[in-house]
């Protein structure tokens, strides 16, 4: 019995909202948690890829002073691990040479270091713009358990979990920050199996979890045993530090959590990142222009459910065009959440500029100049309350009029985050619905009415867009699966739709490279991992 007790190995995982660059804060964090696990029993704390800088550092990360900084934290970390030992992601540099490390710390010294061998280049990573890939595997002894270091890309594909396994190593531990997009934990769940299929080693994946500018990461950790069975996983989105027992190769007292719906992660993604934007870049609250549409009572129900009604203040300018019926609705919805709202009508800025511009427009028809003024008469007016008041406009615009062009630059475009950018329009209905099964926030009439812009009269989106489930089905063959024209045709589409959605799709990169920073919750939003050139003659396949 005792020699059993003795082999049992108490391992705890801290799954951690860290903010990049606030190094004394993320380290205070990290020992916190070594307090926490300490306390519980633990031999050892596994943190996440580079905790200690918070992740991506991006080109802080091209910066001597920035390795001087982490050097004197993980110092500080390892001072602090007393009777503990603690796995520390976080930057290193070594003659010249950077590294994305993980440290074993105990008793102010350094035990092992391991160097992230695979570096990821696709997608939102940039790793090989900053750090050198390690070619050893590091396995290190924790009361009578050999322990193999993984990071993140490490376990994505064969490799290094094998030699992790061929020097060794009885588990494997797996830093990571892995960014949230839509079922992408039955995606790492089942990349994670095939390690543990090929080296026959028990895992412990520990993820981050938090806003960085366009990432959310969900956090979401998991233990697997060595035949693959799930022994553990954490509630997405939260932080925690878990305490697991690893004895005979099984890890023992997990538990897993239930899983959630998809709108209800994806909603999950969009508060958090709301909050930590907001939060981390220490705005006093946010200002959301109202329509009477559903992408702002969207954008205004996520604001309220991140920052609390009273950080948050709603504006609806009407104009001639717009309906008695948005006005109505607006000020349900606001009444139901309890935020500030001002109406401030915009006629009089409209006969302003009309009059101003007259004399340069004579003779000439009205068309889109007109409907575009009045958006930037609203932009113009929601980015002064934003600088009178400190607080950021959030935009309302959706992932397929992000696609399209279907928004105007320094009109309705104006603002500092924009919340839904990667929500295509049906995936907006689809939360909307759901966000009121927990509470009808949203007003039924601004689901139910066919999508206006309302800059002219009885204007539809429908009336300069195909059907939204057509064109996002279109948008996302084309921009997230790289499809060509002529294989999205020969799937059923119809060829004027896929030649008019593809056309405004190339027409309009220079808007997008305009646009506010958003939340990515699709596997390709329009951002990190999205770089298409502006000028371009390119020919598609048709």
């Amino acid at each position: 019995m005792n020699a059993h007790a003795h082999s049992c190995l108490t391992i705890a995982f801290a799954q951690l909202n860290l903010t990049v660059g606030d190094l004394p804060g993320n380290a205070n964090r990290i020992i916190a948690a070594l307090e926490q696990a300490r306390a519980a029993g633990a031999d050892l704390l596994l943190t996440p890829e580079l905790a200690l800088s918070g992740y991506p550092p991006e080109d802080l990360l091209l910066r001597p002073d920035f390795y001087r900084a982490c050097r004197r934290e993980t110092q500080r970390i390892a001072a602090a691990a007393q009777g503990i030992a603690v796995v520390l992601g976080h930057p290193v540099e070594d003659l010249d040479e950077r590294y994305n490390a993980a440290s074993v710390l105990r008793d102010g010294q350094l035990l092992a270091r391991y160097h992230k061998s695979l570096l990821p280049n696709y997608e939102v990573f940039d790793e090989e713009r900053y750090f050198e890939a390690g070619n050893a595997a590091c396995v290190f002894e924790c009361k009578g358990v050999r322990l193999g270091l993984n990071i993140c890309a490490d376990v994505w594909e064969s490799g290094p979990a094998a030699a992790a396994r061929a020097a060794g190593a009885q588990v494997l531990l797996a830093l990571n920050a892995s960014p949230y997009h839509i079922n992408k934990q039955a995606q790492r769940l089942e990349v994670v199996r095939e390690r543990v299929r090929e080296s026959g080693l028990p895992v412990l994946y520990c993820n981050m979890v938090g806003g960085q500018d366009e990432l959310v990461f969900d956090g979401a950790s998991f233990a697997l045993d060595h035949d693959g069975a799930l022994a553990h996983q954490t509630s997405s989105f939260e932080e925690g530090v878990v305490t697991l027992r690893f004895a005979d190769g099984r890890w023992l007292g997990g538990s897993v959590a239930e899983p959630r719906l998809l709108e209800a992660e994806a909603y999950e993604a969009l508060t958090i990142g709301v909050r930590d934007y907001v939060g981390k870049n220490r705005f006093p609250g946010a200002i959301i222009g109202l329509s009477g549409g559903i992408d702002s009572a969207l954008t205004l129900a996520v604001a309220v459910d991140a920052l609390g009604a009273e950080r948050v203040r709603a504006v609806m300018m009407p104009s001639p065009y717009t309906a008695q019926m948005s006005l109505d609705d607006s000020r349900e919805m606001v009444r139901r959440l309890g935020v500030r709202y001002d109406e401030i009508p915009i006629e009089p800025a409209m006969k302003v500029f009309a009059d101003l511009l007259a004399p340069q427009f004579a003779g000439l028809p009205a068309d889109t100049t007109e409907e575009n003024l009045q958006a930037r008469i609203r932009g113009m007016i929601l980015m002064a309350l934003s600088n009178k008041t400190g607080s950021i406009v959030l935009t309302t615009g959706n992932k397929s009029e992000m696609a399209t062009g279907y928004a105007t630059l320094y009109g309705d475009m104006a603002g500092g985050f924009a919340v839904l950018k990667d929500l295509y329009k049906t995936l907006v209905f689809r939360l909307s619905n759901w966000r009121n099964t927990l509470g009808p926030v949203i007003p039924q009439n601004i689901i139910d009415r066919p999508p206006s812009a309302e800059l002219k009269p009885d204007q539809k989106d429908q009336d300069s867009l195909p059907p939204y489930e057509m064109l996002d089905a279109i948008i996302e063959a084309y921009m997230e699966r790289d499809e060509s024209p002529r294989e999205i045709i020969a799937a059923g589409f119809p060829e004027t739709e896929v030649r008019r959605t593809v056309a405004m799709l190339k027409r309009n990169e220079y808007k997008r490279r305009q646009a506010p920073v958003g939340i990515r919750v699709t596997p390709r939003g329009f951002g990190r991992d999205w770089r298409y050139p502006i000028t371009s003659r390119y020919q598609d396949e048709f």
